[in-house]
């Protein structure tokens, strides 16, 4: 198994940990027994706990970046005002993953370690910067951002979740409503 083969299926065990067992389940030993390595193979790609969080923060989180800077690359709109928004919005409704990988880092970071949590608040601080500066009006454009995030954390904790059509006829109406803003 190749070495970044080995270090997802750690990710994944220890975020399958977190879904299903409870934060207060996730150890090292855990973990390797989830994953079917070592403990040692498990040091050998995360030397600690809070190394095994880290890495399970900043890989979806690094994933999640990465689609939204293709959305705005991918963003056909004829006018750019609004560009980057459109982008945060749908990168962040392309973000849905059934093992909850970034959710469980989140959670699992939120109850060790605030300090992993640095990753996110820092590209949260840099989205926000894009958004404030996007051609929007900047209120108007932050409330789409609050917006999306409500979305992601009802779906994180099935907090009256939506069904697949009203959740397309929101995130139109997201996309619409960058396209009407006025500043």
């Amino acid at each position: 198994m190749a070495k970044n083969d080995t270090r997802s299926k750690i990710l994944k065990s220890a975020a399958h940990i977190v879904q299903s067992d409870g934060i207060l389940n996730l150890t090292l030993e855990a973990t390797a027994e989830k994953a079917g390595v070592s403990k040692g193979g498990l040091l050998y790609h995360f030397p600690s706990k809070d190394a095994l969080v880290a890495g399970m923060v900043q890989d979806p989180m690094q994933s999640y970046i990465n689609n939204i800077e293709k959305n705005v690359d991918q963003d056909t709109v004829q006018h750019q005002r609004g560009r980057w928004t459109r982008s945060f919005i749908k990168g962040t409704f392309g973000q849905r993953n059934p093992d909850k990988d970034m959710d469980a880092g989140l959670m699992a970071a939120a109850t060790i370690n605030r300090d992993l949590l640095k990753p996110v608040q820092d590209a949260y601080e840099h989205w926000q910067d894009h958004i404030d500066n996007d051609g929007l009006d900047p209120i108007n454009a932050t409330i789409l951002r609050l917006a999306v995030d409500g979305l992601w954390f009802s779906e994180i904790f099935d907090l009256a979740p939506l069904e697949e059509n009203r959740r397309q006829q929101v995130l139109e109406r997201l996309l619409q409503l960058t396209k009407e803003d006025q500043r």
